[in-house]
C-alpha cells in the first residue's frame, strides 16, 4: 500500500479531480489506482485569499513507483490480538468511560467475560436525568454529565484528536468507534469529531458488542471499597440499591474518570499510591459562530464545504503561567456539568453538525502544587471543589452559572446585563463579577491570556464574548502511581485513563486502557 502525502485540492473538489490529482503524482491513470482511500483530510486556511484542503491518500498501483518525497510505502497494518490467561476470577472494570469501554472490550475480545461497574445509568436513562438537570436544576449526583455510561465524553463535542502518536492502538479506537456508528469521516479527517448524538448511539452499540461477547454491566453500580490481603487485591465492595456487596477481583481496571472524587478518597483511605498532577481551571468562552468562521476563513467564511470553523490557542505569560484553549465546540453549547450538591461546573457540547448560533471553548490557566497550599495528593481535588461553591453562590445557589462579558472581565468590573452573544448554558446565567471566582492571580493570567489571544485570533477579546464559570474538570487533579507491569502498589489494581492522571480526552483514554490490558498478554 502506497500513501500519497500533500495533495492539494480547492473547496469543490470531487473524489474524481482527487483520484486524477493523485494518478498524476503516480505517473499512472486514475484507472490503475487500486484500493483507494482517503487517509487524511485537512484545512489549509494560513492564506486567506485561498483556503483549501490537504488530502492524504492511500491506494495500490501495477506500476512502478515513482521517486518522490510525497510518496511512501507502507508497512502492513498489525492487528492487536488479545491473548490474556484466564486465572479463574472474572475481570472487573470500573467505569464505562472511554478508558472503561474498551477495557472491557479488549478483556471480552480475550474470552475473560468482564464486568464493567457504571456508578451512573445506561446512556437512554442519563440523557433523561441530565436533560431534567439543566431545565430544572435538580441534580442526580450518580447520573450526570459526569456519570453513566460513556463516561464525561458522551455530552461534549466527542473530538478524536490526540497528542499521542497514532499507533495499534488509536487505529484501533478509531476503527472501533467507525464499528459503532461513528461517522466514517473520523478516519480520516485531521481533526476528528463525533459528535453528542452519535456518542449516545456508539457507546450503547460499544456496550451491545462486549455483551455479545460474554461481559457484564452493571449500571447503578459504584465501587465503594477494596479487599485486600497481603498488597494483593482479592475482593471489592460494591454499592448498588441502597445496598453493599461483595464481588471477588484479583484483577480490577480502574477507569474511574476524572470526577470520581469520593472514589479518590476511597483509594486514598485504602493506601493506594496516588500523587498531586496540575491541571487547569478558567471558564467557558463563547463567541458567534460566524465571527470565528470569519476570523479563520477570511472571504471564504460562508464556504458550505468548510463548515464551523474551530480554533486552539495558547500563551506564555510573563509570570510564568500558561493560558490555553481547550475542547473548542464549533456550533456547540456551554452545559451544565456538575456532579455534586451545592457546586457549579461549566463544559461545552456539539452535535455532529455543529450548527448552533455560538462556538465555545475553555479558557485555561495551568495550576499546581504552589497553589493548593497543601502537599496531601488530594489537595488539587479540594482546589476544584472551592471554585465551584464560589460558582454556585455566585449564580444564586440554584445551579444558575455566573458569567461576565470578556470587556467587563478585562476592565475588572462586574457585569448587569449581556450584549450581543447570548450566553447557551442552561437553565440560565446570573450577570457577575468573576474578581469574587478566582484567586487574583488565576483572573490576572486569563485577562493576559485574552489579550494576547486576540493577536492571534481577530475578535477574541470582542466586548460582548461571553465568559460562562467555572471550568475545572479539564483533566484528572490527580495521578494513581503505576508501575512498569501497569499496577499501582496494591498488586491486581490496574489504573487506566484520564482519572487515573494518563490520558486527556477521548482517544488517548481508551488508548491508553488498551495499553493497560495489553500488558497482560501473553507473547
Amino acid at each position: 500500500m502506497l500513501r500519497i502525502n500533500n495533495i492539494k485540492q480547492p473547496l469543490n473538489s470531487t473524489i474524481e479531480k482527487l483520484k486524477k490529482e493523485t494518478a498524476e503524482k503516480l505517473l499512472c491513470q486514475p484507472k490503475d489506482l487500486h484500493d483507494f482511500r482517503i487517509s487524511k483530510k485537512s484545512i489549509d486556511a494560513r492564506n486567506k485569499q485561498n483556503v483549501h484542503f490537504v488530502y492524504s491518500v492511500d491506494c495500490n498501483i501495477a506500476t512502478q513507483i515513482p521517486t518522490d518525497k510525497d510518496i511512501e510505502v507502507l508497512s502492513p497494518e498489525e492487528k492487536l490480538i488479545f491473548k490474556i490467561k484466564d486465572n479463574g476470577t472474572r475481570p472487573v472494570v470500573v467505569g464505562s468511560g472511554p478508558a472503561g469501554m474498551f477495557a472491557g472490550l479488549a478483556l471480552a475480545e480475550a474470552g475473560l467475560r468482564p464486568i464493567i461497574l457504571e456508578r451512573g445509568a445506561d446512556v437512554e436513562t442519563r440523557q433523561k436525568k441530565v436533560d431534567t438537570f439543566w431545565k430544572t436544576g435538580i441534580l442526580d449526583t450518580e447520573t450526570n454529565v459526569q456519570f453513566g455510561e460513556g463516561g464525561a465524553g458522551t455530552f461534549s463535542d466527542g473530538k478524536l484528536m490526540s497528542g499521542i502518536k497514532k499507533d495499534t492502538f488509536t487505529t484501533k479506537v478509531m476503527h472501533e468507534l467507525y464499528a459503532a456508528g461513528a461517522p466514517a469521516e473520523i478516519l480520516y479527517l485531521a481533526k476528528p469529531h463525533i459528535g453528542t448524538d452519535n456518542l449516545r448511539i456508539v457507546v450503547r452499540n460499544i456496550r451491545k458488542k462486549i455483551e455479545t461477547l460474554g461481559g457484564e454491566y452493571r449500571f447503578n453500580s459504584r465501587l465503594d471499597g477494596l479487599i485486600i490481603k497481603d498488597s494483593q487485591l482479592v475482593a471489592i465492595k460494591i454499592y448498588h440499591n441502597e445496598e453493599t456487596y461483595e464481588l471477588p477481583a484479583n484483577r480490577l481496571f480502574l477507569a474511574i474518570g476524572h470526577s470520581a472524587r469520593d472514589t479518590f478518597e476511597m483509594l486514598h483511605r485504602f493506601g493506594v499510591y496516588m500523587t498531586q498532577k496540575p491541571f487547569s481551571v478558567g471558564a467557558r468562552i463563547e463567541h458567534k459562530q460566524i465571527a470565528i468562521n470569519k476570523a479563520q476563513y477570511g472571504a471564504a467564511a460562508q464556504n458550505p464545504y468548510l463548515g464551523a470553523a474551530d480554533y486552539k490557542l495558547a500563551v506564555h505569560l510573563p509570570n510564568g503561567r500558561s493560558a490555553y484553549t481547550f475542547c473548542m465546540c464549533p456550533g456547540g453549547t456551554v452545559v451544565a456539568a456538575a456532579s455534586e450538591k451545592r457546586r457549579v461546573v461549566t463544559n461545552g457540547m456539539s452535535e455532529f453538525a455543529r450548527n448552533k448560533e455560538n462556538a465555545n471553548a475553555a479558557l485555561l490557566v495551568g495550576v499546581g502544587t504552589e497553589d493548593f497550599a497543601s502537599p496531601h495528593p488530594l489537595a488539587g481535588m479540594y482546589f476544584q471543589r472551592k471554585l465551584e461553591e464560589r460558582a454556585f453562590v455566585l449564580g444564586g445557589k440554584n445551579y444558575c452559572a455566573p458569567a461576565q462579558l470578556v470587556g467587563d472581565f478585562l476592565q475588572t468590573k462586574a457585569s448587569t446585563h449581556g450584549g450581543d452573544v447570548e450566553p447557551s448554558y442552561k437553565p440560565t446565567v446570573v450577570w457577575s463579577d468573576f474578581s469574587a471566582l478566582y484567586p487574583p492571580e488565576i483572573a490576572n493570567a486569563m485577562r493576559a491570556g485574552i489579550a494576547e489571544m486576540a493577536k492571534k485570533l481577530r475578535g477574541y477579546d470582542a466586548y460582548d464574548a461571553v465568559l460562562t464559570g467555572v471550568e475545572t474538570r479539564s483533566s484528572s487533579p490527580v495521578r494513581i502511581v503505576r508501575d512498569g507491569t501497569m499496577q499501582s502498589n496494591i498488586r491486581g489494581l490496574y489504573p487506566c485513563g484520564e482519572g487515573a492522571g494518563y490520558a486527556g480526552g477521548i482517544t488517548s483514554s481508551a488508548a491508553d486502557a488498551l495499553k493497560v490490558v495489553y500488558s497482560l498478554c501473553t507473547k
